[in-house]
């Protein structure tokens, strides 16, 4: 039995989907434990393109089913474009694909509340991608929350709504200065994606249970990075949920003591998308290069992300919180034709001595002045190298120095965005 976590190790936009359908092939189960619809999971294979917001990335690739968990937070609408759109791909989702029954639901208002909450904060916005994602998290832990199930039972639904939009309405109508909505209008705007979402709908912690009965392999799936994470992230520029390795356990009903492998995505140097405090961040022509070079906009908003050399005290943090014990590093194809490569080790803080200690504090973060270490880079394209021998000595050593600082091994190294464009070692 094999259960593995991926995770974000940094800001998230790690190339996380590539990994999870690149190792879909071998797992029985893949399952997406945590956010919404605010994440995207670019995916190429057979010169083809996709990006997923909600489906695990594993449903092009193998046979196994594909399970979105209780942890996630699920906009029914985008829900089934998505399976729309797998569909006329040719991809079959029938025995397949399954939703948790207590995995809550996205509804129009969240949406709304989200936006009109950005733009009420002005320059104090957290950056979130308007999609209703942290106030249904809100709606769920103040116990308000609709679930997956509701949507089974009409009646049950449109009582609850009824009790949520009393509250909602009121603050829309006094607050915002924003037309009331309408108990009816949004039933009926729901009322296709109940018919097409329902057979889908079960209890999938009894499911993965079973599986791991019967010695069956599982792959869980995180969105965002661990950095984001609500507890553990530089709060309040964080996510509303736990990309952690800790959060695929509750966002997916997998005990801890299943769990055999927590491998950490981080690219070749950092991205950040949004607002907060980034200390390796690039501002001038090195950070452009390596967005252009990586093609760094957004896959659900197509905004672009801030770019800066790898920090390595912010993946040691986030290999000891996650236990993290195996790495994959992407995109290090982007760093091909730097003269030199630089990578932080070390922070210092407020003009104090340097620490090699991932702040918590807000102002500390923001405080930081990055200590860097300098290698050097290479000529040689590496795009599309499938063989560690195939690397240039420059790129080994980069490698190598990482691994040493950080004390956990990468077992996949990724050259290129297609799913061949990969070393395994």
């Amino acid at each position: 039995m094999s259960v593995r976590v991926v995770i974000g190790a940094q800001w998230g936009d790690e190339g996380k989907g590539k990994i999870v359908d690149l190792l879909s092939d071998k797992a029985d189960f893949i399952v997406r434990y945590q956010g919404g619809a605010n994440a995207g999971h670019t995916l190429k294979f057979d010169d083809k393109t996709f990006v997923l917001h909600l489906i695990p990335s594993g449903i092009f690739n193998g046979s196994g089913h594909c399970v979105i968990g209780n942890g996630v937070v699920i906009d029914p609408i985008a829900l089934v474009k998505e399976i729309k759109d797998v569909q006329e791909m040719g991809f079959s989702l029938e025995g397949r694909f399954f939703i948790s029954q207590t995995a809550h639901v996205i509804l129009p208002y969240h949406k709304l509340l989200d936006q009109l909450k950005e733009k009420r904060r002005g320059g104090d916005a957290i950056g979130t991608t308007g999609r209703g994602i942290g106030p249904a998290y809100v709606s769920k832990v103040s116990r308000v929350g609709i679930r997956m199930v509701d949507l089974l039972d009409k009646e049950v639904l449109k009582k609850k709504i009824e009790q949520n939009i009393r509250d909602i309405n009121f603050a829309l109508e006094n607050l915002y200065q924003e037309p009331k909505l309408s108990v009816d209008d949004l039933m009926n705007e729901l009322d296709d994606s109940i018919n097409i979402l329902s057979p889908y709908i079960c209890n999938t912690t009894n499911l993965l249970h079973e599986g791991l009965e019967s010695n069956k392999s599982i792959l869980l799936e995180g969105a965002q990075g661990c950095l984001l994470d609500v507890d553990h992230g530089t709060y309040p520029y964080v996510t509303s949920s736990s990309p952690t390795s800790g959060g695929a356990c509750t966002g997916s009903g997998v005990p801890p003591t299943a769990l055999t492998h927590v491998m950490g995505i981080t690219k070749a140097y950092c991205t950040r998308v949004g607002n907060g405090p980034f200390p390796t961040e690039l501002l001038g022509e090195t950070g452009e290069e390596l967005r252009k070079k990586g093609h760094e906009f957004g896959a659900t908003t197509g905004r672009p992300r801030r770019c800066g050399w790898l920090d390595l005290v912010a993946l040691k943090y986030a290999c000891r919180i996650n236990g993290i014990n195996e790495l994959t590093l992407t995109k290090m194809d982007v760093m091909d034709g730097f003269d030199e490569i630089k990578v932080c080790t070390g922070y210092k803080i407020n003009g104090g001595e340097e620490t090699k200690v991932f702040p918590l504090c807000l102002d500390e973060i923001e405080n930081v002045e990055p200590v860097y270490t300098s290698m050097p880079g290479w000529d040689k394209d590496i795009s599309g190298m499938t063989k560690w021998d195939e690397l240039p000595d420059a790129a080994k050593s980069y490698i190598d120095y990482v691994e040493n600082y950080l004390g956990v091994k990468f077992t996949i190294i990724s050259t290129g965005p297609k799913r061949t464009e990969t070393i395994v070692r």
